[in-house]
This record gives structure tokens, C-alpha cells and sequence, in this order.
């Protein structure tokens, strides 16, 4: 069994920072490619970013530029760090090991002045 547990979300004026965490357990972390997705109220749930076992990254358009993902394999861990938020980025944001079904509560970010 795995479990996922986001943390690192808040309240934040456009144009600051936040660093998303995702701890794991209950799997064999490093061996997982995994990835940040958000859904905002009303809308589907997108895909944002992911990290190869490999460390290579691809980004949505929309972050691209401003968002970089990461992963700590000795600490069973994932990061987001969310530079430059607008408002758009409203969101929970929830972290997924690709290939185990499997979701956390999630972390709820908010954009807002």
C-alpha cells in the first residue's frame, strides 16, 4: 500500500513562492516516475509537471519558466517549487507516482491580493 501526503500550501500574494512536499511510503519511491497535478473548483484535474527515476522534467505551458519540479529518492520525497504565482495557479495540488493507483489529499494553494 502507498501513501501520499502533500504538504506545503498557503495563502500567497501574486508574484511570490511556495515549495510543495510530497512524502511516501509504503513504496519503493526512487523506482517511480512522478508528477504535480492541480484541479481548481469547476475545472478537470491537469497535469503540471513530472520527474524521471532519471531526473529528467517536462513542464505544462503554463508553468513552464516558473515552476521546477524535484525529487529527494534517499528521503522518499517530491518538491514543487512555485515561483512567480499568479492567480490562475489557484489550485489543490496533489503529487502521483505514476504506475500506482493511488492520491493524497492534496495541498490547497491560493493566489490572491
Amino acid at each position: 500500500q502507498v501513501q501520499l501526503v502533500e504538504s506545503g500550501g498557503g495563502l500567497v500574494q501574486p508574484g511570490g513562492s511556495l515549495r510543495l512536499s510530497c512524502a511516501t511510503s509504503g513504496s519503493a519511491f526512487s523506482i517511480y516516475t512522478m508528477g504535480w497535478y492541480r484541479q481548481a473548483p469547476g475545472k478537470q484535474r491537469e497535469l503540471v509537471a513530472t520527474i524521471t527515476t532519471a531526473g529528467m522534467t517536462n513542464y505544462a505551458d503554463s508553468v513552464k519558466g516558473r515552476f521546477t519540479i524535484s525529487r529527494d529518492n534517499a528521503k522518499n520525497t517530491g518538491y514543487l517549487q512555485m515561483n512567480s504565482l499568479k492567480s490562475e495557479d489557484t489550485a489543490v495540488y496533489y503529487c502521483k507516482l505514476f504506475a500506482i493507483n493511488s492520491w493524497g489529499q492534496g495541498t490547497q494553494v491560493t493566489v490572491s491580493s
